[in-house]
């Protein structure tokens, strides 16, 4: 993105990159959503791929994660080659600048250089629709994360 309001997409590296992954998470999901801090965080944080969205000034805008592997095989049904997108956060001052689409992307990228052939993900029912565009399939029924409606969703690579 160009202009006044530019981002750029990065794996999250460094401990400094990683905190303001979970800042964002914080905002959105234990401020915004009320989820318990005790739940958004989990021991899957560490080995996780954590994408993050700064703007051109180094504000944090968006923030993702992807789980592969054995941290994965819950949420994917046990398929190794299958990985777990999560986490996907956006600051409300960000909403609406294409920074989840290209979060989502990133994502998808790191599971592709990780040689696996599909992503699954969780989502709130409110972002059926956003998911949906970027080409995810819903499957399974409904069910309820911190007292949050929630859908499975799928996307081949």
């Amino acid at each position: 993105m160009t202009g006044p309001r530019a981002y750029t997409v990065r794996v999250a590296e460094d401990p400094a990159d990683r905190e303001a992954c979970f800042a964002v998470r914080k905002e959105v999901f234990v401020r915004e959503q009320g989820v318990p801090e005790d739940l958004e965080y989990d021991e899957h944080d560490a080995g996780a791929v954590h994408v993050l969205a700064v703007r051109a000034d180094g504000v944090p805008l968006g923030t993702g994660r992807l789980l592969f592997g054995e941290a994965a095989e819950a949420r994917t049904g046990g398929d190794p080659a299958v990985g777990s997108l999560g986490r996907l956060a956006v600051a409300r001052e960000a909403r609406g600048l294409g920074v989840g689409i290209a979060l989502v992307r990133a994502i998808e990228e790191a599971a592709r250089a990780r040689g696996l052939t599909a992503v699954d993900l969780h989502a709130q029912t409110q972002a059926l629709g956003f998911y949906e565009r970027l080409g995810y399939e819903s499957y399974g029924p409904e069910d309820m994360e911190a007292g949050i409606p929630h859908r499975s969703m799928r996307r081949s690579l």
